[in-house]
């Protein structure tokens, strides 16, 4: 029986199956070869279906799977038939066929008849190119690309977003930068949101300066940045807290007339907020409003937050009512700043409604919350109110965490409840709660004002077993216990000790240090300790201030006291009245 009429023969039964599954004899089976299958595929007679069923059938068996051009007959076929999702699954099959895989140029060759024309083949390539895409084969789509270019077919502006999109996912940025440049050298009219996907992925690993260097070389290619161009460079520059980028991104905007929306506005609110210009952040907020821009949950949440950091809870709660008046619902995090604010601010009844008023309004109160509200009855003496909170907290489902135990035993130290501090914190374990450095850091102040030494350094190397790495706070617990006892040179040791883990001394650690250098008339090297903490990048605080100025005082030596009470007003550092008494003292000793 000759080739075509083996096809014309399982052809009919193809027809005779009609939707149902295809079935055929062995024997006829036994005669099926790649020109037969190739012959029936090509059959105009048989409906596109019944050849995608017929193809399948035939992937199924073994012994006589589809070859590549019959592969490319059904791409045809199914092109033809409008069928684009089949046609990339049988593309699918051959990327994924190991055998039938082969170049690009190769497989394109192997398109025969009237489908060699380049409409079709430019379709072709397109869709290949995605699938190699989505099989994270980036080679094979950029050969597909160079294939493309080179014989006048154009790879869809679409199908190239998605492809840096997908390098940008891999995070092959540099890959994701050379394929953007072949784009713009190829002609191919690439969108700004494209090119901004880029910019993005470099932000996003920290490589701002690159990502402002790309948008230059575009721009002097003729591409215009959008605001949301701008946008990206400017969160850029936010994260990596370049406030000259944040500017001179700023200045660009401005050159080019792209006027800011919500998302630019909620960026520089937070940015200036965070630098401390709140008063700057206001400024915008009131712009905001002025241009008609509807500020967001995510506006009014960043402004609430940091009035809240910042102490203005009046302003805080003013800007809630606002938001409620213009029906934006509060989430969590308003709440949570809120809540947090008034705590801090011992507004412990403000932050009970806040709680109150967010149940009402359906949202759920976190462990976060809770352990805010504990943490302000705790610095408040109120050990009791934390404690009930904490029943209602376990009764609505929550365990109890290492943070919880840490704020309700420093709560209990506060009221010099040592001993139930301590009981908590050695019964942590046994209620599945993991000590954590702070967990140990107060167990070890607690020893330490007890003078147990001995237990304190046993605690800090059953911390190390455990591998919780000692922090600064817990250095300066023992530093601080040492230089009460007058114990300075076991002080010391501990500084070369912190130093030797990588761990700076903080502000706290130079003035507990001051303080008792002072106390024990050693005024000169107090100063010493003092004039190094700018050199260590180490801020003065008032308590610094203080102790300084009392030494000194002291001492009898009102010149230089005096002086850095100068030098502290133009800090900005308000001197509280021990600094007057201290100041007054001095001018006494000095036989004024």
């Amino acid at each position: 029986m000759s080739n075509q009429a083996i096809a014309t023969n399982i052809a009919k039964l193809i027809l005779k199956s009609g939707l149902q599954p295809f079935k055929t004899t062995p024997s006829l089976l036994s005669k099926l070869d790649s020109r037969v299958t190739q012959s029936i595929l090509s059959d105009p007679n048989v409906p596109t279906k019944s050849c995608l069923r017929f193809f399948n059938f035939l992937r199924r068996n073994p012994s006589c799977k589809p070859d590549l051009p019959a592969h490319l007959i059904l791409v045809c076929r199914l092109y033809r038939a409008r069928k684009f999702a089949e046609m990339k699954n049988v593309l699918k099959f051959i990327v994924n066929g190991g055998n039938l895989w082969s170049n690009v140029e190769r497989i394109v060759s192997s398109i025969g008849g009237e489908f060699n024309e380049p409409k079709f083949v430019e379709n072709f390539c397109d869709m290949l190119f995605r699938v190699y895409m989505d099989k994270r084969m980036f080679d094979s789509s950029l050969e597909v690309f160079d294939y493309a270019r080179k014989n006048g077919f154009e790879i869809e502006e679409r199908s190239c977003f998605e492809f840096l999109l997908a390098l940008k996912r891999s995070g092959n940025m540099e890959l994701c930068v050379e394929f953007l440049r072949q784009i713009v050298d190829s002609g191919i009219e690439i969108r700004v949101s494209s090119w901004t996907a880029v910019v993005d992925g470099l932000c996003k690993k920290g490589e701002v300066v690159r990502a402002k260097a790309l948008v230059d070389e575009l721009v002097c290619k003729g591409f215009k940045p959008n605001v949301i161009t701008y946008n990206t460079l400017l969160n850029g520059y936010i994260e990596i807290k370049d406030e000259g980028g944040v500017n001179e991104i700023l200045s660009l905007m401005e050159k080019d007339v792209v006027d800011y929306n919500v998302a630019t506005y909620t960026m520089l609110i937070e940015w200036y907020s965070r630098i401390s210009k709140i008063e700057e952040s206001e400024k915008l907020f009131d712009e905001m409003l002025k241009k008609g821009i509807e500020p967001d949950v995510y506006v009014y949440t960043s402004l609430i937050n940091w009035n809240c950091k910042f102490g203005n809870m009046k302003r805080a709660f003013v800007l809630f009512d606002e938001m409620t008046e213009r029906r934006l619902v509060p989430n969590a995090f308003t709440y949570g700043a809120l809540v947090n604010g008034a705590c801090k601010a011992g507004q412990m009844e403000a932050a009970e409604m806040m709680v109150n008023d967010m149940q009402s309004k359906g949202v759920d109160v976190n462990q976060v919350i809770f352990n805010t509200l504990i943490d302000g009855y705790c610095k408040k003496g109120m050990i009791d109110e934390a404690l009930r909170l904490q029943n209602i907290m376990q009764q609505k489902g929550f365990e109890i965490d290492v943070f919880t135990c840490n704020i309700i035993a420093s709560g209990f130290c506060r009221l010099d409840r040592r001993e139930e501090a301590r009981r908590l914190l050695l019964t942590m374990e046994e209620r599945g709660v993991a000590p954590d450095v702070v967990s140990f850091s107060i167990l070890i102040d607690i020893y330490g004002k007890e003078e147990n030494f001995a237990e304190a350094k046993r605690l800090l190397k059953e911390m190390e077993k455990k591998g919780e790495v000692p922090s600064v706070v817990t250095y300066n617990t023992f530093i601080q216990r040492y230089c009460k006892k007058g114990k300075m040179e076991e002080a010391y040791k501990l500084i070369d000790e912190m130093k030797e883990r990588g761990l700076m001394p903080d502000t706290y650690t130079y003035t507990s240090l001051m303080n008792w250098e002072c106390a024990s008339g050693n005024v000169d090297r107090a100063l010493e300790l003092f004039n190094e903490m700018p050199q260590r990048g180490l801020n003065r605080n008032e308590v610094t201030y203080t102790v300084m100025i009392s030494g000194l005082s002291k001492a009898g030596r009102a010149d230089e006291a005096f002086k850095l009470y100068d030098e502290m007003n133009t800090q900005g550092i308000i001197p509280d009245d021990r600094i007057f008494s201290s100041l007054i003292a001095s001018l006494h000793e000095a036989g004024f």
